[in-house]
């Protein structure tokens, strides 16, 4: 038998809201504005993540793993008269690490994001691209697909085989699979 992509990780049912559709909301994270957010499926929102769905739509499609302390805040265009919030959309099969900031104007499918990084606004990641740990990326850069970002500020560092799509439905579905609650 293969050898587990992902160790259990166990949850107190208590602590999450479980959607229909299986999402697995953390009750200590922030949905600002959460008639405008919109999940996908079986996607995984851990606590203390800032979602700003008051300043404009965020939809995350399925099987979308956001990690702790993570902010998604829709991409915004200065104007002549103050700022026009642009609605941010997430592919399928998105991971993102810890403490990241994201204000992309969107996120592709089969993404992978690493912690403590700044996507800054109107950033464009197209599908089945990377960014390394702790990498910012200045605003209004386009990430172009199997390609890899890493650095302040981030600056095009490799590319991914085609495997990647693959790959990232296997993370994020192994991550939710293993994600299991316990009663208290």
């Amino acid at each position: 038998s293969g050898s587990k992509m992902a160790e259990e990780m166990f949850y107190n049912a208590s602590e999450f809201i479980e959607t229909t559709s299986g999402n697995k909301v953390s009750r200590n994270c922030t949905l600002c504005g959460s008639q405008h957010i919109v999940l996908g499926g079986k996607s995984v929102i851990q606590p203390e993540t800032v979602i700003r769905g008051d300043l404009a739509q965020v939809h995350i499609g399925r099987n979308c793993i956001i990690n702790k302390q993570v902010i998604l805040s829709p991409s915004y265009r200065k104007l002549p008269h103050g700022y026009a919030f642009f609605p941010l959309r997430i592919g399928d099969h998105v991971f993102i690490g810890e403490k990241s900031v994201i204000s992309a104007a969107s996120v592709g499918s089969y993404v992978y994001i690493g912690k403590n990084c700044v996507i800054s606004q109107g950033c464009e990641l197209r599908d089945c691209c990377r960014i390394e740990d702790n990498t910012v990326l200045p605003p209004d850069t386009s990430v172009i697909p199997f390609s890899i970002y890493s650095g302040s500020p981030g600056m095009h560092s490799g590319e991914l085989p085609e495997s990647m799509q693959d790959f990232m439905m296997s993370i994020t579905k192994s991550y939710y699979n293993n994600f299991i609650s316990k009663k208290d």
